[in-house]
């Protein structure tokens, strides 16, 4: 007769008692996961994160209270924890699990570790520690009403990064700068415009008019005579913007007069800009001021961040957004800078006042200032009972891990409506390790398209080995023979070669270059290919990447009809269809039935038409497959702003 401790039997329930977990983030899902952890029986955990508790966290996070805003998530999430349990063994760190402390011998402590993290890098390095250190991982997340699950174990299944995911959405500057099609365009400006003036200027983020976009095409001597901007304060005039702005005393009207004044009357002498597209229309704020003012004074109903204000409303938002802003400015001190916070009051009115004004000039349908937020900080709306149900699957599937069944865990699908068996979690068996992964391959390769003469030692360092591979600390030699060091992780030891082209030290087309980081016990070889044909703006490629473009279509109808689940990457379900009400129950479909079918085949669709969602439907989702066009969101122009509010799930 099997003995049982409460639900579980005997054998597991001492094994929970013993066995060493780690937890990695504290937030939505972390919460609900460590209340699960030892409401279940686990009683030595640690927990890490390295962010504090905000006042928007208290709607979903439900071991915080308003009385912990600003405290340790890590430290309140513990002592909140061992209400439930008073003998557990929790440990808290206040910290990053990037931190160096944290090295494979760290993660080889624990028998089991749990990902409830926000942003890809640190999912990266996870992944990574946990491959080096041979230990099981089960890695999680949530967008909005979908979520998903699922277990990586090196050299049984992929890891995090088998298979490519695409890069954050970005635009070229020509396009924010002069020709904005979408209220995107319009709120990337406009975020950019509030770094100019209140924040760290970048020089990639400039918001002036680019004379040098390649489809102008105009002469600027022959047109210069012909915009009749302002000969007042509000003149163009070719010195920073932030510079121009203290001159002006962060002057409001003045500094609307030349952004969506002079500024779009610079445009329109681009002649060529406005044969196939509609020309901008500047704004004045004196004709404003006198013309709109008096229709706008009638209240707006319904909630006030969902209310889309008229011109002069906005106009109104931008002069009092300026004047706070000058304000914590001067109140900063002489040099200060501000950062901008989609949850910082005036910052989010600055640039919902912006984008809007901007949306107007190029004819575009204004939007409200929840929308701008969604889309300014890549939020999709973080949902408690999403991740209390992802929390739960995590426990399940630790508890296989833990009885030794490792070969029954599966990815699990949570979706937003029931598929047509009216399932709304789908397993899915995992897939075997890629070949031609360049992280869980025996020997990782990858070849990398660039210009030797052109990028520099320092570009490769941080935009290709840190930002694209991952690393955290890489040293790089080169395999000419001599065993050449380009970089090295120590301080100061490579520094003098920063500036230098990768040309300069003889790396040419067909060069093999060694990077090594020692922290994740990871190698990777990359094979140059030297070209001088690259898009504009395009520093290098990745060849053999094309992780945009959609999976091709499964054909085999007997999976279709056992499985029907949307595609892997945005855990969506696989058809609009809609069951009735009374199906609504939440059921777990890991049968022998559908248990024999791959999460490779469950982007397979049915006769139905597979459902698209909206961009704040989707984000960065859980998985490892490449995403299709609809499911890829603007996502993680800022990765890390809030734990569950921006999701990087991939």
């Amino acid at each position: 007769m099997v003995q049982l401790v409460g639900s579980l039997r005997k054998e597991l329930a001492d094994s929970l008692s013993t066995c060493k977990v780690l937890v990695v983030g504290a937030g939505g899902i972390g919460c609900e996961l460590l209340k699960n952890l030892v409401l279940t029986g686990f009683k030595n955990i640690e927990v890490i994160d390295l962010d504090t508790i905000d006042v928007s966290n208290l709607n979903r996070q439900f071991l915080f209270q308003k009385k912990h805003v600003g405290k340790s998530k890590a430290q309140v999430a513990k002592e909140s924890a061992l209400q439930f349990c008073p003998s557990a063994n929790i440990t808290a760190y206040h910290d990053s699990i990037m931190n160096p402390d944290y090295n494979v011998e760290f993660f080889r402590k624990f028998m089991l570790v749990m990902n409830a993290l926000d942003n890809r890098a640190a999912r990266n390095h996870v992944n990574r520690m946990c491959l080096a250190a041979d230990i099981p991982l089960i890695e999680s997340g949530t967008a909005g009403y979908l979520g998903q699950v699922t277990v990586i174990k090196k050299g049984m299944t992929e890891c995090y990064e088998c298979q490519p995911k695409p890069t954050q959405k970005t635009f070229p500057g020509c396009t924010i700068r002069n020709t904005p099609s979408e209220p995107i365009h319009c709120i990337v400006w406009a975020k950019y415009l509030f770094n100019q003036l209140f924040g760290e200027e970048d020089a990639d983020q400039e918001v002036s008019p680019d004379t040098a976009d390649p489809e102008a095409a105009w002469n600027p001597e022959e047109t210069a005579a012909r915009a009749t901007a302002s000969e007042k304060d509000g003149d163009i005039k070719r010195i920073s913007t932030k510079e121009w702005a203290r001159s002006t005393g962060y002057d409001p009207v003045k500094l609307f007069n030349k952004l969506f004044k002079d500024d779009i009357m610079y445009l329109l002498t681009m002649d060529k800009l406005w044969k196939k597209r509609k020309a901008p229309i500047p704004l004045d704020w004196q004709q404003l001021e006198n013309s709109m003012c008096p229709q706008e004074e009638t209240p707006v109903s319904g909630l006030k961040d969902q209310q889309v204000l008229g011109v002069w409303g906005y106009c109104q938002l931008f002069q009092h957004s300026v004047e706070t802003l000058r304000s914590q400015l001067q109140e900063k001190g002489e040099g200060a800078e501000l950062a901008w916070d989609k949850d910082d009051p005036p910052a989010m009115d600055f640039v919902t006042a912006a984008a809007n004004l901007r949306m107007h000039i190029f004819s575009m349908n204004m939007k409200s200032r929840f929308d701008v937020k969604s889309m300014a900080g890549n939020i999709i709306p973080a949902i408690a009972t999403t991740n209390a149900v992802i929390a739960g699957l995590i426990v399940l599937e630790g508890l296989k891990i833990l009885s030794g069944e490792l070969e029954s865990c599966r990815t699990i699908f949570l979706n937003k409506c029931p598929n047509l068996r009216k399932k709304l979690l789908v397993p899915c068996i995992l897939d075997p390790p890629s070949a031609n992964c360049y992280v869980c391959a025996s020997k990782p390769e990858v070849t990398v398209k660039l210009n030797v003469h052109k990028t520099m030692v320092l570009s490769l360092q941080d935009r290709i080995l840190k930002e694209r591979f991952g690393m955290v600390a890489p040293d790089v030699q080169i395999e000419d023979g001599k065993g050449t060091i380009l970089i090295s992780s120590e301080e100061g030891e490579t520094e003098a070669n920063n500036s230098k082209f990768l040309g300069d030290f003889g790396i040419r087309n067909g060069s093999r270059l060694q990077a090594d980081d020692f922290l994740q016990d990871y190698t990777l070889l990359i094979n140059v290919l030297h070209t001088e044909e690259l898009e504009r703006d395009v520093e290098f490629e990745v060849v053999g990447e094309a992780p945009d473009k959609a999976p091709p279509p499964q054909n085999n109808q007997e999976e279709v009809n056992s499985i029907t689940n949307g595609n892997k990457d945005s855990a969506q379900p696989s058809t609009s269809y809609k069951a009735p009400a009374a199906d609504d129950d939440i059921m777990i479909v890991d049968s022998d039935e559908e248990g024999g079918v791959s999460s490779s085949s469950a982007a397979a669709v049915s006769s139905g038409t597979k459902r698209k969602h909206s961009d704040t439907e989707t984000g960065e989702t859980s998985t490892k497959r490449p995403r299709t066009e609809q499911s890829s969101a603007a996502a993680a122009l800022t990765d890390n702003d809030d734990d569950d509010d921006i999701i990087a799930l991939d």
